[in-house]
């Protein structure tokens, strides 16, 4: 006896379910229970053209049981080995990916509730072993959800042997893939010989192995609540990207596995947390796809790459004028000023001119500029400025200074002035520089004085 389906509740003709149908005893069974309880369903087939005439045949099947019950059928062609050689993946991850991609689209454009895809039981045995082949952590263990997004497994709870013995009993054909009956890939090795071989040892195996996925997901919740406690408590106020203190994460019960929730989000690997974990130095970064993250002051800054890798401008300012860089201006002007007022505005910077020798230039701070800070006798590295003042690494990144002819800095923009070339009260004429700009990204600070 099938035990009852998840599904979702809503069995109106409004509400519609996709099923991924191979034309395989699994989907076929799942198409006829779906169906049996009142679901408006649509089938989606693709033919990865993986197995010559087998294929075909399998679409042709799908084609036919499609028209006798009344289902809209929606059919998709691959070339996968030509997909799989493009993105240097094989054959198994490129088929996984074309028709996850193509499910989800489907689901889009037809409004439709969610996925039903046919894994059962015997399915989620052998991931969980293959997962534990691969030294797998909690996650792994708990095998694939019943529930992930849009695609919905209403099958997990079925074995294959009653999907068989229900099909036999409404008289339901189906095919047969060939390619299941090998034992070349890993998970038929399981199949065939692995999972027949642990029910000689333990005959209740596959079902101890379900209980003790079900029994973790208890364990899991416990988990996922601490670590998101730890998370919160962790995070630490920034003005862009997420940053957390290394600390408290290092006085956690479990820092491995507290780093490891956090840097996955990004798209890092366990190596990079473990390095992340054992660092003590700052200014460290790591890269994943979309995210740069940096340590700096025993805190750890997540921060968009794009945003770390936008270009910086250089500016050549031969005399005074508007200049136009990529996401604003800069205006410069030369007055008399009586007496000399210098600016308290964090992106207007006043100097004397008798000190500024043109042309002036605009760039990136670099590593090793070295500038006197106003008020200060002697130089300092802008980098330890910075660091100083705990401003935030992608500020840092990009701070934008100004240099006279002789490519000393005038003034570190946003933040300061240099001593040299401050206002005083011999000074005659003011040299003003303002910087006006669409988003205001790589300046934050306080007023120079």
């Amino acid at each position: 006896m099938i035990k009852k389906l998840l599904l979702p509740s809503d069995k109106s003709r409004s509400s519609c379910l996709i099923l991924a149908l191979s034309g395989g005893p699994d989907s076929v069974a799942l198409l006829r229970m779906i169906l049996d309880e009142g679901y408006n369903v649509e089938a989606a087939h693709c033919n990865f053209h993986l197995r010559g005439a087998e294929s075909d045949r399998d679409e042709a099947f799908c084609k036919n049981l499609c028209e006798k019950l009344g289902v809209k059928l929606h059919l998709v062609h691959f070339d996968t080995k030509e997909f799989a050689q493009l993105r240097g993946i094989s054959i198994e991850m490129a088929a996984r990916e074309l028709r996850y991609r193509w499910f989800t689209q489907l689901a889009q454009d037809t409004g439709a509730e969610g996925v039903c895809i046919a894994h059962h039981s015997d399915d989620q045995v052998e991931t969980i072993l293959l997962n534990m082949l691969r030294g797998t952590g909690l996650k792994g263990l708990l095998g694939m959800q019943r529930k992930n997004g849009i695609f919905l497994r209403p099958l997990l709870g079925v074995s294959r042997n009653e999907i068989l013995q229900y099909l036999d009993a409404i008289g339901q054909d189906y095919v047969t893939d060939s390619t299941n009956l090998e034992d070349d890939a890993q998970r038929n090795k399981l199949r065939l010989d692995v999972i027949p071989l642990l029910e000689k040892v333990t005959p209740a195996a596959k079902q101890n192995i379900l209980r003790m996925a079900d029994n973790l997901g208890d364990v899991a919740e416990v988990v996922k609540q601490s670590l998101e406690d730890a998370r919160q408590r962790c995070a630490m106020a920034t003005r862009s990207g997420k940053a957390y203190s290394l600390k408290m994460i290092r006085s956690y019960a479990s820092p491995r596995l507290l780093l490891w929730s956090l840097v996955s989000d990004h798209g890092f690997n366990r190596e990079q947390a473990t390095e992340m974990l054992s660092s003590t130095e700052g200014g460290r970064i790591w890269t994943s796809q979309q995210t740069v993250a940096v340590i700096s002051n025993n805190t750890l800054f997540f921060y968009a790459r794009a945003a770390w890798e936008m270009p910086l401008p250089t500016l050549r300012i031969p005399e005074e004028g508007l200049y136009s860089f990529h996401n604003g201006n800069f205006r410069v002007t030369i007055a008399e000023a009586i007496p000399p007022q210098p600016s308290k505005e964090r992106n207007i910077a006043t100097l004397d001119a008798d000190t500024a020798t043109f042309p002036l230039t605009l760039r990136p701070a670099l590593a090793g500029d070295r500038f006197v800070p106003f008020g200060m006798n002697g130089s300092k590295l802008v980098s330890d400025y910075l660091k100083d003042r705990k401003v935030e690494p992608l500020e840092r990144h990009q701070q934008l200074v100004v240099t006279n002819s002789n490519g000393l800095i005038m003034w570190l923009v946003g933040r300061t002035v240099d001593e040299r070339f401050k206002i005083a009260g011999s000074t005659k004429k003011v040299l003003t520089i303002e910087l006006k700009r669409a988003e205001d990204r790589a300046v934050n600070g306080t007023a120079q004085n």
